[in-house]
């Protein structure tokens, strides 16, 4: 994601976040964040605040807040928290008979349908089934349901634990390591794109000539895949 797209992100957060406490204005969460992560804030800065550090930085403009404001807030500077008024893209049926020999991706999105989201802090995951004559868009699973006491990359590793190729703007080791281990293999795409977009650009490769992790990710036989690693 470029530097200016980061900036809106993050300010728009930051604006959200303001919001769900009242007489909080975005100046008051920057002196929060300055003093707790430092600035400018950036995804991985901003997944490590809890509540405690908001309530404790910024000279305690927070201290006295209502914790469930609080926790509120930290969803939206997280992007954990979904926008109500977004129109999300339809889902279509499947059944496990459909798309032989297609296989199951995620993209990591914040909005409608774009990759657009970082592994860490992405409010839901978009899921596709693909072969090369189909891309049908699945499930959307949102990443909010995480319960008190799950170690969040391994929950957000089991919420696509079905899919085999899995589509972020970012990831951390710790993240991707926890991702490879569930058997999904990650790929970056730093900039913000139609998910549809890199979607057929995967459809053509496995219609051509699949490298040979993707070729082993659909099934084809050792013989098929040593062909496609000679060629």
């Amino acid at each position: 994601m470029s530097e200016n797209l980061l900036a809106k992100e993050i300010a728009l957060r930051i604006g959200l976040a303001s919001r769900e406490i009242p007489g909080v204005e975005p100046a008051n969460i920057l002196s929060v964040l300055n003093d707790s992560i430092g600035l400018p804030p950036t995804y991985e800065s901003l997944d490590s605040l809890s509540v405690k550090m908001l309530k404790s930085a910024g000279n305690g403009v927070l201290k006295n807040k209502d914790t469930s404001m609080l926790k509120a807030a930290l969803a939206c500077l997280k992007g954990e928290k979904d926008n109500q008024d977004e129109k999300l893209p339809l889902i279509s049926s499947f059944n496990k008979t459909d798309m032989p020999g297609s296989i199951r991706i995620a993209v990591a999105s914040n909005h409608e349908e774009k990759l657009d989201g970082h592994f860490g802090s992405c409010q839901r995951f978009l899921v596709y089934q693909l072969s090369p004559e189909e891309i049908r868009l699945i499930d959307i699973r949102s990443t909010s349901g995480m319960k008190e006491g799950d170690e969040k990359n391994a929950y957000r590793a089991d919420l696509i634990s079905d899919c085999q190729i899995l589509y972020v703007s970012s990831i951390g080791g710790p993240a991707a390591a926890k991702v490879v281990k569930n058997l999904i293999h990650p790929i970056k795409q730093p900039e913000v794109v139609d998910a549809q977009e890199v979607l057929c650009k995967l459809q053509g490769i496995i219609s051509a000539n699949p490298p040979p992790w993707l070729a082993k990710v659909m099934g084809h036989s050792d013989e098929a895949r040593i062909r496609f690693e000679t060629e």
